[in-house]
């Protein structure tokens, strides 16, 4: 189970992945690098366009290079905050100069931020390196204002698939990977976070979102 994972382990393993990867992360478009990461941040874009989401600010909690924020940036006049457990990747969004925009180290568990302080929160393709998952999604409901959206964008099997993975693969990968599952599992997660789940639906091959409103 999650709890089971010795945090530590898949933060540093995470950590050094990700840093590693920082410097062409976004022009490695493979399944290791950004492609999946894409395929989330433009569906998360689509989304808030199509459902007409109107936001002054937005946390984008496992951020990498920015990639999300640099797409929502041209596109709202918001104010954005990426965060990030990767020093590198942090620095590679910083120097992208995206317009009212801060980015800042951090992990997802432990939010520097105060009780509902953003509109909107999102998350993509970071949240099956999270050995602390309900943590991280009770710190986004926190952070969240009465009525602000949570997006969840991620990878993941269910079934026999994902215990292979969870008690096999990860522990045997150096990527910290840590806990896959499907949308369902993110939506029962989301529940017990408190979330009022408002739209779950396939993305693209095994790519999910999830939204939750607080």
């Amino acid at each position: 189970m999650i709890g089971e994972h010795k945090m530590k382990d898949y933060e540093d393993l995470s950590r050094k992945h990700f840093d590693k990867q920082a410097k062409d992360y976004d022009e490695k478009n493979t399944y290791y690098y950004s492609r999946e990461g894409k395929i989330s941040c433009r569906d998360i874009t689509r989304y808030l366009e199509e459902k007409n989401i109107r936001f002054e600010n937005l946390l984008d909690v496992g951020t990498g290079t920015g990639y999300l924020i640099d797409m929502l940036s041209r596109k709202y006049e918001a104010r954005f905050y990426g965060l990030d457990l990767s020093e590198n990747m942090i620095m590679q969004a910083k120097a992208k100069h995206i317009k009212n925009s801060e980015f800042i180290v951090g992990k997802a568990n432990k939010l520097p931020f105060n009780d509902s302080s953003f509109d909107v929160v999102t998350c993509s393709q970071s949240f099956h390196h999270y050995p602390y998952q309900l943590d991280a999604m009770n710190e986004a409901y926190r952070v969240l204002k009465p009525g602000g959206i949570y997006i969840l964008s991620d990878t993941g099997v269910g079934g026999i698939g994902a215990w292979i993975d969870n008690n096999i693969i990860f522990k045997l990968m150096t990527s910290g990977d840590c806990h896959t599952t499907n949308r369902y599992g993110i939506e029962k997660l989301m529940r017990e976070a408190k979330f009022d789940l408002i739209d779950s639906y396939k993305v693209q091959g095994m790519v999910y979102t999830v939204i939750g409103k607080k």
